[in-house]
């Protein structure tokens, strides 16, 4: 379109790349998305990657990646213009071994603020993990944590080298990662409501401060088997001495009827509190009062 210089490559899946550029008027580094050849020819695709930008500019947090521009190249399909991140995401962090508590949930609670303000909106993400976690790096050298990736899917998921799922979006019509899907959005994706972000923000919570995964199986059937009838690994096998409430606000996250979960992230956030950083109270403040203006009630903290 003649507003943006290209530079390089920062990532790329299956359907999109993701490359750093600069806005050629205004000197602003940002981050373009945009889709590969094959997957233009996939109206559903084309479809949720607009949607994409389209939910994105809607959500007013500052834990949700910003988008500043769209477009349309001819014959060459859509592209975003978004904020350009500096950092890495959490599954990158993830590598170098299991977070601390405090970290942990701090990290859940930032994600917590993003997903009210989305919720509120009914837009339920329904692909949170920890590759869709990005902490960013402000120039105040502090960190923030963003959600990105509302609304596009990637490539079908595989195991890995290490026997461990691969974390990609399948790239057919169900959305979402199988391995951070609650039982409902396995058996109908497109039947969920917030409490399926409620469920991954569980299985996140405990693979943070774990490391490991909350179900495990040796191949995608009996993946999708425990998820929808098997028991979740406890937090106090492999941690002893992390504390039992923790364990418990987990579990209740990853309740196989939704109506068993929390019903909003509020409900989640509060019984956080003891476990997170000395801002916590603030941001579950915030929390709180998004979802109730959303028109949500929040039971109290048990």
């Amino acid at each position: 379109d003649g507003k943006y210089s290209i530079e390089d490559t920062i990532a790329e899946g299956g359907l999109g790349v993701i490359v750093r550029a600069t806005h050629l008027g205004l000197g602003q580094r940002v981050a373009i998305k945009y889709l590969k050849t094959r997957a233009l020819a996939d109206a559903n695709v084309v479809e949720r990657f607009e949607r994409e930008a389209r939910l994105a500019v809607q959500i007013a947090s500052e834990h949700v990646v910003r988008v500043q521009d769209v477009g349309r190249l001819p014959g060459a399909g859509p592209y975003m213009v978004m904020e350009y991140l500096v950092g890495r995401d959490l599954g990158t962090i993830l590598e170098e071994g299991p977070l601390p508590i405090v970290r942990a949930v701090d990290y859940v609670l930032q994600a917590c603020d993003a997903l009210a303000e989305a919720h509120a909106l009914r837009i339920v993400h329904r692909d949170i993990k920890p590759e869709n976690m990005f902490l960013a790096q402000r120039p105040s050298n502090t960190s923030i944590l963003k959600i990105i990736d509302f609304g596009i899917s990637k490539v079908a998921p595989r195991r890995g080298d290490g026997g461990k799922w691969a974390r990609e979006t399948g790239a057919e019509q169900r959305v979402g990662t199988p391995l951070y899907m609650s039982p409902e959005q396995l058996r109908s994706p497109a039947d969920v409501d917030q409490r399926t972000d409620i469920w991954a923000l569980g299985v996140v919570l405990f693979e943070l401060i774990t490391g490991a995964q909350v179900f495990d199986a040796v191949d995608m059937p009996e993946l999708c088997a425990s998820i929808l009838a098997g028991s979740p690994k406890r937090l106090r096998d492999l941690i002893p001495d992390a504390p039992g409430a923790l364990e418990a606000v987990i579990l209740k996250c990853l309740e196989k009827a939704p109506k068993d979960r929390f019903r909003n992230v509020a409900e989640l956030a509060q019984e956080l509190l003891p476990f997170g950083p000395p801002t916590a109270a603030s941001r579950i403040a915030r929390i709180q009062q998004v979802v109730r203006r959303g028109g949500n009630s929040i039971r109290p903290a048990t």
